[in-house]
């Protein structure tokens, strides 16, 4: 399997990687000075308005580093977070690993984005699923609804992944976009079926160990529970979340699923964005597993599917009242998480933005982080731009 083998000498060319060094607070971001106050005084505010216990900020411009934290790492932990406090992405799983494993099998030739999904799972049966491709599954476009409590439904892990391959549909595909996990959990087992191997090994193998990613995985050891933010005391646990995944589903699937699952930090999420980048932007030479820039410019353009749908192949693109605010590109893409995180990509700036929080510790019932996430992409690019 040639990425395989092209992702371990990659692996271990830059196993003395080249880090962009992470300045708290960054000096400058390249010939010009940027003015931070402003988004640090956002973070700040928010924490202290209880968007959440902590939350920590980075932002990178043509690879220049800035990264602000705030706060504790729960309600009832008073311990500082810092810069390399890991958080649950939560669906920030479905754009870092999933949509990137994606690309990887269209760039192979292994997907093909308009092939029905029953060609890679013949048990995706039922009215109208024929007309299902994986196309829609990456627009949220199938005709899936949103959401089955799967850990309530179904007594093993198989039964659940059967339960969601014979989830009729809602609507006929292609009309209505609906944010669906169900369609993210098909979309897994298409691209571990197709490569024969898990999705956290295949995340492993293909992204984190060729980008240098020390602080990115699914199912975190417990030597790095010091470092964890937790989330939600949990009704169906009986517990604090704290070091696994707080999405129920993704809990009862094992902890490792392309809708949710995903562990990681505000430095290793920045070399995420700046790859990203580099593969957009030939010029921008930058050690990682190989993607072409045709696919890259496909996955992340909004593909007009469902009218109204701000959806690209994955990730999201900039819409009236998203997490995106008001100042990115139209040619922006990112995605948020449910636990409070979110990033956003402006390859027009060289800009990627990271905010992480745990925004469910204690409980969920916190609605307050909607207007921080909007403020930290105005402020990061008011940053670069204070004239404007």
């Amino acid at each position: 399997m040639r990425r395989f083998a092209a992702s371990l000498g990659a692996t271990l060319a830059v196993a003395g990687c080249h880090r962009v060094p992470v300045a708290v607070p960054a000096p400058s971001c390249g010939p010009a000075p940027c003015l931070w106050d402003g988004l640090v005084s956002a973070v700040d505010s928010g924490v202290r308005a209880g968007a959440a216990p902590g939350a920590v900020v980075g932002v990178s411009v043509g690879g220049w580093r800035f990264i602000h934290a705030a706060g504790q790492l729960g309600s009832d932990m008073p311990e500082p977070v810092g810069p390399q406090t890991v958080y649950d992405l939560a669906s920030l799983t479905k754009v870092v690993a999933l949509t990137t494993l994606a690309m990887f099998a269209v760039d192979e030739g292994r997907i093909r984005l308009d092939d029905p999904v029953q060609r890679y799972l013949p048990e995706f049966t039922g009215p109208e699923k024929e007309k299902v491709t994986v196309r829609n599954l990456l627009t949220h476009s199938s005709g899936l609804p949103a959401h089955r409590a799967l850990w309530r439904e179904a007594p093993t892990r198989d039964s659940a992944l059967a339960l969601v391959a014979a989830t009729p549909l809602d609507t006929v595909p292609g009309v209505r976009m609906v944010y669906s996990d169900l369609g993210a959990i098909l979309l897994t087992q298409i691209v571990e079926r197709i490569y024969g191997r898990t999705i956290d090994v295949l995340f492993r193998t293909m992204v984190t160990n060729p980008l240098g990613l020390r602080s990115t995985r699914f199912l975190p050891p417990r030597s790095w529970r010091s470092r964890l933010a937790p989330t939600e005391r949990d009704p169906w646990r009986g517990r604090l979340i704290h070091g696994e995944v707080h999405d129920e589903n993704a809990a009862f699937l094992g902890g490792v699923s392309g809708h949710a699952g995903l562990f990681s930090d505000a430095g290793d999420l920045l070399t995420f964005g700046e790859w990203l980048l580099s593969r957009r932007d030939p010029e921008r030479s930058r050690p990682g597993p190989e993607l072409s820039q045709a696919t890259l410019l496909d996955f992340t353009r909004r593909q007009e599917l469902v009218a109204g749908s701000s959806r690209a192949l994955g990730w999201d693109t900039p819409s009236l009242g998203s997490s995106a605010g008001n100042r990115l590109s139209a040619e922006s893409f990112g995605h948020t998480g449910f636990t409070g995180t979110s990033i956003w990509i402006d390859p027009t700036r060289a800009l990627v933005v990271v905010l992480l929080s745990n925004r469910v510790n204690p409980t969920r019932d916190n609605p307050r982080l909607g207007p921080l996430r909007v403020l930290v992409a105005d402020r990061a690019v008011a940053a670069l731009e204070p004239s404007r």
